[in-house]
């Protein structure tokens, strides 16, 4: 490719990095209002609670979705290039068919599971009436993931935002109303409510684009075979981390108590919220394209090494930023009660950095379909997160957790790159060299200023490092315009 065309590579990854990430943004003061509600009206341990439901949510979905949402993102989006409108209507119908399908199959599943899930994950009494009401949600969110799906595979954007922004004002209305007039009892109305409304809105905008038609014959429901097969192996995978989360959340209920889960939630969430502002831009437009030329190791590999470089230079100075001002955000975002897991949020802030060197070539496995070795890379990920965790907890407390995760991404980062380079001929380029030695030492520096240094000199050289970081990011961008 031509000076021209990396230049204008460059700004399509930066443009919806740049859309998504500040979509997110605004998600994320939402989420942070939020928590503050539940914070300052019923305390960490009903955030422990809330937790506990929200994992036993997103476990059951990811067990009976068959893994749609992700597999016909590559699907449609393949067949989008074909300009075959015919085949590209028929694939919705096909997706349609089976998340309808799937929605029935996981309702059933997720009701004969109760009895079981809530010996397993709680153990401060009977939850089975709070489980029960909980489970509509579950096929609410089997038909959102493949609406969604749909409109990220067309590259509806515009769409995708407009969603977002009605997802975020739902959530943060109906958790003031509910909390404030309700308290505990409004954890699982809460959860299914914002389910329905992101089912709604997305549907909408998805009928809209493609009006509905089902057909469950046998015919229709073969043509997706090959999606729920290649599906399955993403639910394998997908089970594996949000096991690992709901693990390591039943697991610290049961070894310390539903006011640490409520902390290392607490943490856990500002963490890898915060970082999502970039990430999440990464399913919406980076997958769908990544998707496209997947056949291509040329063009993979170049996309990629972009995504790396664009998230490497916009992560850094937000990083650095997020950690060093964490001290008065924590306290101000929750409340004085949540202190304790100050450490554990700068300790795993350097995680984030790692994370987003490493997801974009992880989405190789996603964007080629190699669901095998997807699926192995998460079962073993899963392990080293829920060892490090609990094993990170048992020795230090709660930073030990944020130490737990920040080795995890070590090793993943590593592991990702060694596998991709022998499964995909994925090759890290020079410039993505030169970015993470420019950014990851000012990232190292700032994690050793926030556990040795205090008072004036602390804000001083926060503020250093993150003059320094934005300095060199400004630099490469205005070298794109």
């Amino acid at each position: 490719m031509d000076n021209l065309d990396k230049t204008s590579s460059y700004r399509q990854i930066l443009k919806y990095t740049s859309l998504f990430g500040s979509i997110q943004g605004i998600n994320i003061l939402i989420a942070l209002l939020r928590n503050k509600i539940v914070a300052v009206l019923l305390g960490p341990s009903v955030m422990g609670l809330m937790s506990l439901f929200n994992s036993t949510l997103q476990m059951l979905s990811t067990a009976t979705n068959l893994g749609i949402g992700t597999s016909s993102v590559k699907t449609l989006s393949e067949q989008m290039e074909e300009d075959d409108t015919y085949r590209q209507v028929r694939h919705v119908r096909v997706i349609r068919s089976w998340v309808m399908l799937t929605a029935i199959i996981s309702l059933v599943v997720s009701l004969l599971l109760v009895p079981l899930l809530n010996r397993w994950v709680f153990a401060d009494g009977d939850h089975c009436l709070q489980l029960l009401l909980l489970v509509p949600a579950v096929p609410m969110m089997a038909i959102f993931g493949g609406e969604l799906a749909v409109l990220k595979a067309t590259r509806q954007l515009t769409s995708l935002a407009r969603i977002s922004v009605l997802n975020m004002a739902f959530t943060l209305v109906s958790a003031l109303l509910l909390f404030y007039f309700v308290g505990e009892k409004a954890i699982v109305p809460y959860l299914v409510s914002v389910a329905f409304a992101q089912m709604l809105f997305t549907i909408i905008h998805s009928y809209r684009l493609y009006p509905l038609r089902l057909s469950l014959r046998r015919k229709t429901l073969r043509e997706g075979l090959p999606m729920v097969k290649l599906g399955l192996a993403f639910v394998a995978a997908g089970i594996c981390g949000t096991g690992a989360d709901f693990a390591i959340r039943a697991i610290l209920n049961q070894v310390a108590s539903l006011e640490i889960v409520g902390l290392y939630n607490s943490g856990f969430m500002m963490t890898m919220v915060y970082a999502g502002m970039i990430f999440s831009a990464f399913d919406s437009d980076f997958y769908p394209r990544l998707s496209k030329v997947n056949r291509n190791i040329q063009e993979s590999n170049q996309l990629v090494n972009r995504q790396i470089e664009v998230t490497s230079h916009l992560l850094s100075p937000m990083l650095i930023a997020f950690s060093i001002g964490m001290p008065v955000l924590l306290p101000l975002l929750f409340s004085s009660k949540f202190i304790p897991v100050l450490s554990m949020i700068q300790v795993a802030t350097l995680s984030m950095f790692l994370r987003g060197m490493k997801l974009p070539a992880a989405y190789l496995m996603l964007g080629k379909g190699d669901s095998k070795t997807y699926f192995w890379m998460e079962l073993y990920s899963a392990v080293v997160l829920v060892v490090s965790v609990i094993g990170g907890y048992q020795l230090f407390g709660l930073i030990g957790t944020g130490i737990g995760i920040l080795l995890t991404e070590l090793i993943d980062l590593l592991v990702v790159y060694i596998v991709t380079r022998l499964r995909y001929g994925y090759r890290v380029s020079k410039e993505v060299v030169r970015t993470a030695s420019q950014h990851l030492p000012l990232q190292v520096l700032c994690l050793a200023v926030t556990l040795l240094l205090t008072d004036i000199g602390y804000y001083v050289a926060g503020i250093l490092l993150f003059s320094v970081s934005l300095g060199l990011s400004i630099h490469f961008f205005i070298k794109q315009k």
